[in-house]
């Protein structure tokens, strides 16, 4: 658990407890006032601007959470910096190839990201990989530079082939990975057919096996390229149709997230040795796309844990640089095109997802214990006594005999010794005693281990209103961790110790690990609700995937996005906002015809009519109530 200090409070103290400075430098920081700030500012100029007031004003306006923020600033400087450091590691390195980045559309599909990603990455000539064929029309849609690259990986169907090779055919760098032997085929015969020499890469598996949460992207177990045998039956087949000269890219990938350098640079130097042997065989190619992995460092803890990496982004590009370097230098090959796939690194500062907590369920604040009846069971007078006896030399102890008598209570209870209104009282008494307990253990030095446990032993839950499935779907189903902290209130000690339940009505719908500086905690520090005030809560990182893998459990919709600018004279500009899903948007997802379904209740309210169940008054109203829901947000909303 982490410490919080016993003395004074600020909000630098707020900035170390959520370890803000480790996984939000340059972006986020905590202002004086208790507010998270984020850097709206342009390279070198820096525009910090505090959160709290942004979703006070988008109140004003109607915007309400739960809400994803974007800043297209941040997305800018992600390809900046990418972009910048692979430019510096080539001079460095006398590297005598240049490097054509490429983001992939399925890290974040949304429009606005598309857009931004094509026109700030323009000077970049940063391109986009496709994995299907709605990708590739998006692709085509949005990218106009004719220096960009357009990768296509995946399964491809004819439409998506020519698509690809009508792309060619109007000047674009569009070039199609061959992802399986029997792709090969169609794609010649295709050309043929439309007279369009196509331009082609291979994606083949490494033997060096992928790390971190995809572990399998990479190595024998990955699921998509081509082995060393399937390579050469490729170069083999495109020698026989003398077409070996259309082979431009060899591709392969790792992983989404790969902590450790030392992946990255065994895979790299695989992935050169092979580059290097199929020149040999003739193979002109040009380019080498190393695929993504260029990880995010969302715990802070700059090291080879799964939510972090133990390099910067300088170190990535100048370890892929001098890697292949090295080895063409020693083969006499030319230096390739350097290509990565890097979606992660670049869109996830990008995000945050804003929710709002409704309540909070827990231990009581105070020390008051409930009056017990004269003829109560021992157990129970023996457990409202220890609060009395507690202090910091027995804590343990204390601990111990809490347990064992709200252990007894429970146990004669389930014999019919103990009346349920006796248990109610045992729970109270014993969750005055954590607390107690738990606020004391704070202020010592080296508390026991037991101690640290206490707060996942009896936890508050604070509701927020939010879907976990559709907003953070990689928490739930691979304990992706994001970092979490209130976006307000920082100039507060924190007093209470919680974890999230979402509104959906599953038992799975909850965050109940977080980030902590020595890996992971089972609560996190949170301040009590004041009446009448918000206490929202931010998510960090998560333009990553998060909008594109949600799904629509309990029929929870998209949330609402706003797009946050600053102009020339610095004034913040809420821009390409996005209604939230209605209720009859999601409905029509799953195949309900809402219209249909106002018809079918308009018909019973009007039986309710005719029965004498209802008023013609009333039918006025619930229909007008059933309409409202229906245009409502699928989330909490205020009266």
């Amino acid at each position: 658990m982490t410490k919080l200090p016993s003395t004074s409070w600020s909000s630098a103290d707020a900035a170390d407890l959520y370890n803000l400075p480790r996984w939000g430098d340059p972006h986020y920081r905590v202002s004086d006032a208790g507010d998270v700030e984020v850097n709206l500012g342009s390279e070198g100029n820096a525009s910090w601007h505090s959160m709290a007031e942004m979703m006070s004003e988008l109140d004003e306006r109607g915007i309400h959470p739960p809400l994803m923020l974007r800043f297209g600033n941040i997305l800018e400087h992600r390809l900046r910096l990418i972009n910048e450091s692979f430019q510096k590691a080539i001079l460095e390195a006398g590297y005598q190839g240049v490097f054509k980045g490429v983001f992939p559309i399925k890290v974040n599909q949304q429009q606005q990201v598309i857009e931004q990603i094509c026109d700030f990455g323009k000077k970049y000539h940063h391109g986009l990989e496709a994995g299907s064929k709605p990708e590739l029309i998006a692709a085509l849609s949005y990218m106009q530079d004719p220096e960009a690259l357009v990768i296509c990986n995946g399964y491809k169907d004819q439409e998506f082939i020519d698509l690809a090779l009508y792309g060619v055919q109007m000047g674009l760098q569009v070039i199609l990975v061959v992802e399986t032997l029997s792709e090969v085929p169609l794609i010649l015969q295709r050309a043929e057919a439309l007279g369009v020499k196509p331009r082609l890469g291979v994606r083949m598996k490494l033997s060096t096996p992928g790390s971190g949460k995809w572990v399998n992207s990479g190595g024998d177990n990955s699921v998509f390229g081509l082995n060393a045998e399937q390579v050469i039956q490729f170069v083999d087949l495109l020698k026989e149709k003398n077409s070996l000269d259309l082979l431009e890219l060899l591709h392969y990938h790792l992983g989404s997230q790969i902590p450790n350098i030392r992946t990255i640079r065994s895979g790299v130097s695989e992935a050169t040795r092979v580059y290097v042997d199929l020149t040999r065989e003739g193979a002109p190619l040009g380019y080498l796309d190393v695929g993504g992995g260029l990880a995010v460092d969302y715990d802070g803890s700059q090291s080879n844990t799964l939510s972090s990496r133990n390099y910067a982004t300088e170190e990535y590009c100048a370890d892929v640089v001098e890697s292949v370097m090295e080895i063409c230098d020693k083969s006499g090959v030319a230096h390739p095109t350097l290509v990565t796939e890097s979606g992660r690194a670049t869109v996830a500062q990008y995000g945050v997802l804003i929710f709002n907590i409704l309540d909070v369920s827990g231990a009581p604040t105070t020390s008051e214990l409930p009056v017990l009846a004269e003829n109560a069971p021992n157990e129970l007078k023996y457990l409202s006594n220890i609060p009395t006896l507690v202090n910091s030399s027995n804590l343990q102890e204390c601990l111990n005999d809490a347990v064992y008598y709200r252990d007894e209570i429970r146990s004669r209870f389930t014999l019919g010794l103990v009346s349920l209104r006796e248990r109610a009282v045992a729970e109270r008494c014993f969750a005055v005693i954590l607390r107690q307990i738990q606020n004391a253990s704070k202020e010592m030095e080296w508390p026991p281990d037991s101690l640290e446990e206490l707060s996942a032993m009896r936890p508050d839950i604070y509701y927020g209103n939010f879907s976990l499935f559709q907003s953070l779907p990689d928490n739930w189903a691979i304990n992706q961790l994001f970092p979490i902290m209130p976006i307000h209130r920082l100039n507060e000690k924190p007093d209470r110790e919680g974890i999230f339940a979402d509104i959906t009505c599953d038992c799975d719908g909850k965050i109940d690990i977080f980030i902590d500086d020595t890996g992971s905690k089972n609560s996190l520090p949170l301040h009590g609700l004041k009446e009448g005030e918000p206490y929202n809560i931010g998510v960090f990182l998560v333009g990553a995937y998060q909008e594109t893998l949600g799904d629509l459990h309990n029929l929870f919709g998209d949330t609402n996005v706003v797009s946050v600018e600053v102009d020339e004279e610095g004034q913040r500009v809420y821009g390409h906002e996005v209604q939230g899903d209605t209720v009859a948007d999601v409905l029509s997802y799953v195949e309900y015809d809402p219209k249909e379904m106002t018809v079918n209740f308009r018909a019973l309210a009007e039986r309710a009519v005719r029965c004498g169940k209802i008023s013609a008054s009333q039918r006025k109203t619930i229909m007008q109530a059933f309409t409202e829901g229906m245009q409502g947000y699928t989330y909490f909303e205020n009266a």
